[in-house]
């Protein structure tokens, strides 16, 4: 019997985000599905019956900003114990990635990470691409999170890095383009760019992290940065620094093209591509508008199809098998 899909880029938007749609959606330049909210785990069961999806691994929306305190670290937990509920009443249904509180309270998320992975049994952790704002923001290789990816390859964990929904220094170009179209994607460019040069790939190998978006413009701008930031004093060779942007994991949320999937296809191996979908962010049309250029893409290689839609996503999540 064929197994179903695994959506590895499912998002969880909680009671407490029922404003979301009303207003940060609005002022980043995206127009959420009415259909989807508010969100309730039936509504993601339902678009995964309707579209061939056994198992969906939930993540909360990136969101770097916040402020250290205890009742961050209280919001982080509770995000945790929700989505662990839903998967313990779907256990082959649901997953989560567990959230982090403010990735500038370093105490505060390697508590998260051992109650998250030890309590909950969660599948693995999310992460937005940076944190803070302005000149206080720091991206995910920064020296301060150090002991966090210390934590994290001790537990050879899979991690799920999301870019965040960082305004550029001036507007979106026109209504069209907001932010989770132009500006989400070079934001997982760029976190992933950051812990290249910074060498905070290559010291935690053994930590597994999916890019979203397919890394947004990783695969196209990674021989940029191999050249050009050796140049500017990256310790790295060229060669290395390739090396380690081919070691990441790709989804295919709003991604999969023939453009994309043979740019991608020539980049990575073959068991670092998972499928994923973006739901409830998107509706039930713009998701499935992807998913049929990534069968018709494989529509000759059906090894290769169950392996980005199932088989390597089983690899990472054992639990699912």
């Amino acid at each position: 019997m064929s197994r179903g899909y695994i959506d590895v880029h499912h998002h969880f938007f909680p009671s407490e985000l029922a404003k979301l749609k009303e207003t940060n959606f609005a002022t980043i330049g995206f127009q959420s599905p009415k259909e989807n909210f508010p969100w309730t785990p039936e509504v993601s069961l339902k678009f995964m019956d309707q579209t061939g999806i056994d198992t969906a691994i939930l993540s909360f929306p990136a969101l770097g900003f916040g402020v250290v305190s205890e009742e961050n670290r209280a919001l982080a937990k509770g995000r945790n114990i929700q989505m662990a509920r839903f998967r313990d009443e779907h256990p082959t249904r649901f997953g989560f990635f567990a959230t982090m509180p403010f990735l500038q309270d370093v105490e505060g998320a390697l508590a998260e990470i051992r109650y998250a992975l030890d309590v909950l049994q969660a599948d693995g952790i999310a992460i937005s691409s940076s944190y803070g704002e302005g000149s206080d923001s720091k991206y995910v290789g920064d020296k301060l999170y150090e002991p966090i990816w210390a934590e994290l390859h001790s537990r050879k964990a899979v991690v799920f890095l999301h870019g965040n929904q960082t305004p550029s220094s001036t507007p979106y170009p026109d209504p069209t383009l907001g932010l989770p179209i132009v500006e989400v994607p070079n934001e997982t460019f760029k976190a992933a760019s950051h812990l290249v040069v910074t060498g905070t790939k290559r010291r935690y190998p053994d930590i597994k992290i999916v890019l979203s978006h397919m890394g947004g413009s990783t695969p196209f701008l990674s021989v940029r940065v191999a050249r050009l930031s050796h140049y500017m004093g990256c310790p790295l060779s060229p060669e290395e620094i390739l090396e380690d942007f081919k070691s990441f994991y790709f989804d295919t949320a709003l991604s999969a093209h023939e453009t994309t999937l043979t740019a991608i296809q020539s980049f990575i191996s073959p068991d670092h591509l998972l499928f994923g979908t973006d739901f409830p962010a998107v509706n039930k049309d713009i998701s499935s508008w992807y998913t049929k250029h990534l069968e018709d893409f494989y529509t000759d290689d059906k090894d290769m199809q169950d392996n980005v839609t199932y088989k390597n996503a089983l690899k990472l999540f054992p639990r699912l098998q």
